[in-house]
Formats: C-alpha cells, sequence, structure tokens
C-alpha cells in the first residue's frame, strides 16, 4: 500500500504494460531467452522507461549476463523512478553488486510504501547485511506486523536475529520460514546452521538433512548433513550425503570431502569439533551475508 501522501508514480503506459505481462508469462516458463529478447525490442521504442530496464536487467542476470544486467538496473535509478516495486527491485539487484545506491533506493522505497512488507522487509535486510543491526530489526517487524504470514520475513528476522548473537530467537525464525516455504531448502540449511551454534544436534540434523536433499547442488550442505548425521550415529544417512557430496565435488572441493571422509570414522571427537569449529561458523557467516 502506498503512502498517499507521497509523490505522484509514474506507471507503464499501456504498451509497456504488455511487453511486462508478456515477459512474466516468459519468465513463468523459463523462457529467459526469448524474455530477452522480446525486451531489448521494447527497449527500443521505450528507451527512458525504468521498468523495461529493469526487469530487462532481471532476465539478462537470469542468463548469466551481469554485467551487461547491472548497467540497466543503473540506468533504470537514474531515471528516478517512484514505483516502489521497481525501486525494490532495482535495489536489491544493486545491493548483490555491493552498489552504495542499493541503500538509497531501497531506502526511498520503504518510504514511499511504509504499508508495503516487501518494501520494509528488502530494505530490513539490506540493512542487516550492512551491519545496522537495530535499525534492520525496526524494519523487519514492521514488514512482520503488515504480513505475518511471509516466510520471507522470518526468514530475514533470523537472519537479523543470528547477526545479533540472538541464536535461540533466530532458530524460531528460521523454523517458522522452514515451516511456511518446506520446500525452501535455504531456510532448512539455516535452520540447521542455528540449531549446531546452539549445539542442538538432533534438531540440527533432522533441519540439514532436510535443506541438502532440498538442495542437491549445494555441496557445502551435504557435507554439513554428513557430519550432524554421523555425530546422531546415523551413519547410513552420513556416508549417503558424503556421495552425494562427492558425486559434485570439483578438483577443488576434492580435498574437503576427502578431510570430511576421514573424520567420519570419529563421529563424536574429530567429527564434532571439525563441524563447531570450522565448517559450521564459516557457512553460518557466509550465508547470513549473502543478499536475498
Amino acid at each position: 500500500m502506498l503512502d498517499p501522501n507521497g509523490p505522484e508514480i509514474r506507471v507503464p503506459d499501456d504498451a509497456e504494460e504488455a511487453v511486462l505481462q508478456r515477459t512474466l508469462e516468459m519468465a513463468r516458463d523459463g523462457e529467459w531467452d526469448q524474455a530477452v529478447d522480446r525486451l531489448r525490442d521494447a527497449l527500443s521504442d521505450h528507451p527512458e522507461s525504468p521498468y523495461i530496464l529493469c526487469w530487462l536487467g532481471v532476465a539478462e542476470r537470469e542468463l548469466g549476463l551481469e554485467g551487461i544486467a547491472y548497467e540497466r538496473f543503473k540506468r533504470a535509478l537514474a531515471l528516478e523512478p517512484q514505483d516502489p516495486v521497481l525501486l525494490t527491485t532495482v535495489g536489491n539487484a544493486l545491493a548483490r553488486f555491493d552498489d552504495p545506491e542499493a541503500e538509497a533506493a531501497l531506502r526511498t522505497a520503504a518510504m514511499i510504501a511504509p504499508q508495503s512488507a516487501p518494501a520494509r522487509c528488502a530494505y530490513g535486510a539490506y540493512l542487516s547485511r550492512e551491519g545496522m543491526l537495530d535499525r534492520a530489526v525496526e524494519e523487519l517487524e514492521a514488514a512482520l506486523r503488515l504480513e505475518p504470514a511471509d516466510p520471507l520475513v522470518h526468514l530475514e528476522l533470523g537472519v537479523v536475529r543470528a547477526l545479533e548473537g540472538e541464536m535461540t530467537a533466530a532458530a524460531h525464525f528460521f523454523g517458522q520460514a522452514a515451516e511456511l516455504t518446506p520446500d525452501d531448502g535455504w531456510a532448512h540449511i539455516l535452520l540447521g546452521l542455528a540449531w549446531v551454534e546452539l549445539e542442538e544436534m538432533e534438531e540440527a540434523a533432522r533441519a540439514l538433512e532436510e535443506g541438502a536433499r532440498l538442495r542437491p547442488d549445494d555441496l557445502e550442505a551435504q557435507l554439513l548433513a554428513a557430519l550432524v548425521l554421523a555425530i546422531r550415529e546415523r551413519h547410513s544417512e552420513a556416508l549417503e550425503m558424503l556421495e552425494r557430496a562427492r558425486l559434485r565435488a570439483t578438483e577443488v572441493d576434492e580435498a574437503l570431502v576427502l578431510e570430511v571422509e576421514d573424520l567420519l570414522e570419529d563421529p563424536g571427537g574429530a567429527a564434532r569439533r571439525f563441524l563447531l569449529r570450522t565448517l559450521a561458523p564459516s557457512s553460518f557467516r557466509e550465508r547470513l551475508v549473502q543478499h536475498p
């Protein structure tokens, strides 16, 4: 919901709206190549449209064209849009590139639409990853009041609580996110890592195993699950996770996979120490600061 006293917002004209709707259909079908072609054609007719530029950036990013996408987002923002959805999309995109202009875009979106949970959540998530934790909590708690069943809000509240060192609260919010979106492996992994921090290994094993199965290409998740399952004396499942990791290991990963394989022979000692002191803290730190 927009602030009725806020600035007048430019909306797409009929021609832009038709392009955006068709692009959305293509995106839902995974037809990113066709979406890029359609948006590039539209850009020639609407070179000053922040909407076309923004969604072209989104489509190009999906194709791995990160540098080109970044320039699209920058151009869209330079046109000074006032649409909070567009500003949130552009701000989140720029945050992934550590562009300082991301903050202004996300802050403006939250100010223009203070009753928009996505805008407040996006700004809070940005603030938490920039270390402004008190302000992040304010934004995220406001988002939770607006949308108490939004799993992303719960996930981001878990992130900020974990960054504050409040692991019990973090586990609660990650658990809520995982419950609301049971197919979200990322939420399960963060939940499992919070339980590891609390040394609640049974809960950690349940969450990390589920997260690893939902994210089969996440090699580190397979190894985390292998270690905690071994600690819980679930040896067959631990070996299964190890093999899943081995199948996905590159040359760079092989040493870590071999190290974990050796550690599984001493689950109550070396494996536990490695999980608690090395792999889990490192993985948790890296995952917490990744932009959504």
